[in-house]
């Protein structure tokens, strides 16, 4: 039985050769098909021109790019050399880059294009320990002449001459391969301190196959699309582990721009979103919806509110009555099936959102439109732990454990993990290795949460960012930024309290695009985002959305107080981490007088921010943010001076 990744690669391209479909990307226009067959080579001649390089076992060799078949070949044939793959965000800075490559000790850097490889140009110095950059889209480097730098075709020739040479070469080392070897350094999102390598094995990475495949089986059949990063665990589990182990066929977009445009083309079968994503999904429908045909807009009213009924009588275990069948059924025809049509849904079995929690609301609309999406609860260095099933569903929870995990809840409210998935210890850092696994080989997670009478899990918040509210109660402030992202126009929310608080704030961000189109419709003429986001009739807007959450919640946990931001956040400022994560404590700091202005009476704050201008200058934008009050002392008619830029160059 094969032990690594690579070895059921090899098992899998035997299997099916020539004789089926193993990839697609879609080029120009045109979707390219590779074989198995086609796979192999690559492979092969990536790992033995890799080997050509002096790639040895246990080295590591860093890959930054889009998700592409390059991608994967280059990652299998690391492995299959017997070497370590390292992940990076593709939008990481030069300086995110050369902490994750010098950390993890990477001799070798696989960037695929003029971006990637300019930020390995700009961080040269610092990296010496790389031997070269290995590019595969060679657009824009065709002037570049350094001999540091070579392109993947001639990474590719230098392994198919070593092929003729040795031909049992590659079998020969990926025979080699143990599932105890470590497969990929998987980096941690960095939320409170720089990011930790987690070294992932192989057993690792198939036992989270093998466990999810007995909740939701795949079938080499089946169609994935491949874009969420390839630095994030998940999409090793459910893309790699998947394709090489079931041979799933799997799809990767012509460019980022054009994802939603190439899932509705492929119509998968499977589909793993982040929070983020799904979010952006329902602020999509929400603002079609507004600029659609009277009729539409009316059918769409109409009928929501049914599919709303029926999946809520279907969550709970009523019966379906017959008229509301038929009215779901009129309902799917007008409405839900063109919808999930345009959003590339028609054919999807299986929807997954992992990351960031999502919204109950969120889930409650797809499920409203007949896409049944499941939560997946999990981390770097413990992949999914669990899932919700079709028939066991629960908003408040995130399912229940997968096969083979194991769950319990420390005294202290933490959710301890143990199972064959849990990753092997933190690379160079035995003192986090330590805090983070026990003897008996609990995962401690820093998540705070609960398992109810039925087995389910409930998530609230990281232990640290959990709430005390004035009352003594502690809440979660991510599940009150879910319900506010619900709206279209809004899309971050840092929310503000504590027990030396009186109350709840947040800090908001606009969804520019949308609130842009909002304020055309109704003549509300605006600049720039700055000018945007402090008009009057926007607050106004987000004020009725932030309203409308709070009548949802305890009184102790409403929003008492809210700025819009004249920014959005941003992971290049380290206000996110690159999976969009809020960096609380940053932010509390950096944010700290526009917090403290929600909390001693002020109606404004002046604030300051540096811009960069295409050309490269930067300058700074100073202005007055507004706070708005929901208790009644808002101060009101506070009028904004004008903005005044002050330039650097």
């Amino acid at each position: 039985m094969p032990e690594t990744l690579p070895q059921w690669f090899v098992h899998t391209a035997r299997k099916y050769g020539d004789r089926k479909v193993a990839m697609r990307q879609k080029d120009l226009g045109i979707w390219q098909e590779y074989t198995w067959a086609d796979s192999y080579e690559h492979v092969r001649n990536v790992c033995l021109g890799l080997v050509e390089l002096g790639l040895t076992r246990g080295e590591k060799v860093a890959i930054i790019g889009d998700n592409d078949p390059q991608y994967y070949w280059a990652e299998l044939a690391i492995q299959a050399a017997g070497g370590v793959a390292v992940g990076i965000f593709t939008d990481s800075t030069p300086a995110e880059v050369q902490y994750v490559v010098d950390h993890s000790d990477a001799i070798l850097v696989f960037a695929k294009d003029q971006e990637q490889v300019d930020k390995m140009l700009a961080i040269r110095q610092q990296v010496p320990r790389v031997r070269r950059v290995i590019y595969w889209d060679e657009k824009g480097l065709w002037h570049y002449k350094d001999p540091w730098l070579m392109s993947f075709e001639e990474l590719e020739a230098l392994g198919r001459k070593r092929a003729e040479e040795e031909p049992d070469l590659f079998e020969r080392l990926v025979a080699e391969g143990r599932g105890d070897d470590v497969a990929i350094l998987c980096y941690t999102s960095g939320t409170t301190s720089l990011p930790k390598g987690a070294m992932i094995t192989h057993r690792n990475l198939i036992w989270g196959h093998d466990s999810f495949r007995e909740v939701d089986p795949r079938s080499a059949d089946e169609d994935y699309v491949s874009f969420l990063p390839l630095a994030w665990i998940t999409e090793h589990v459910l893309g790699i582990a998947n394709h090489v182990i079931d041979g799933m066929i799997v799809n990767f977009p012509e460019a980022p721009e054009t994802v939603q445009e190439n899932i509705r083309e492929i119509a998968p079968r499977v589909l793993l979103f982040n929070s983020r994503l799904w979010e952006n999904l329902v602020a999509l429908v929400q603002v079609k919806m507004a600029d659609t045909t009277r009729l539409n807009k009316w059918l769409y009213r109409l009928f929501l509110p049914v599919g709303y009924r029926v999946a809520e009588m279907r969550l709970t275990g009523q019966r379906v009555p017959l008229l509301w069948r038929f009215l779901y059924w009129l309902g799917d025809l007008a409405v839900f099936s063109p919808l999930r049509d345009k959003l590339g849904l028609s054919r999807v079995v299986s929807a997954y959102t992992a990351g960031a929690a999502l919204s109950p609301d969120v889930i409650r609309f797809f499920r409203a439109i007949g896409v049944s999406i499941k939560q997946l609860y999990g981390s770097t260095e413990m992949q999914a732990v669990t899932t919700h099933r079709e028939d066991d569903f629960k908003f408040e929870s995130v399912g229940v454990p997968l096969p083979g995990v194991e769950v319990r809840i420390s005294e202290r409210g933490e959710i301890l993990v143990r199972s064959g998935g849990v990753f092997k210890g933190y690379y160079k850092n035995p003192e986090a290795t330590a805090e983070a696994l026990d003897e008996e080989g609990w995962f401690h997670t820093g998540d705070a949460g609960y398992i109810d009478e039925d087995g389910h899990l409930i998530y609230l918040d990281r232990l640290k960012e959990m709430l005390e509210l004035a009352d003594g109660s502690k809440y979660s402030p991510q599940f009150i930024e879910g319900r506010l992202k619900f709206s279209p126009y809004i899309r971050d929310v840092m929310v503000v309290g504590g027990k030396e608080r009186r109350y709840l704030t947040a800090i908001i961000t606009i969804d520019f695009e949308n609130v842009g189109r909002w304020a055309e419709q109704r003549g509300i003429a605006y600049t720039t985002y700055v000018d945007l986001s402090q008009k009057p009739e926007v607050y106004d807007l987000i004020r009725a959305d932030v309203e409308r959450v709070n009548r949802s919640l305890p009184a102790s946990a409403r929003v008492r107080a809210f700025v819009i931001l004249h920014k959005e956040f941003d992971p290049d400022e380290a206000e996110l981490t690159r999976t969009r994560k809020l960096r609380r404590r940053f932010m509390a700091e950096r944010y700290r007088d526009i917090i403290e202005a929600m909390y001693d009476g002020r109606a404004s704050v002046r604030v300051q921010a540096e811009v960069k201008y295409r050309d490269g200058r930067t300058g700074v934008v100073e202005t007055t943010v507004r706070v708005c009050r929901l208790d009644g002392t808002e101060e009101q008619g506070v009028s904004q001076p004008p903005l005044r830029e002050k330039e650097r160059v």
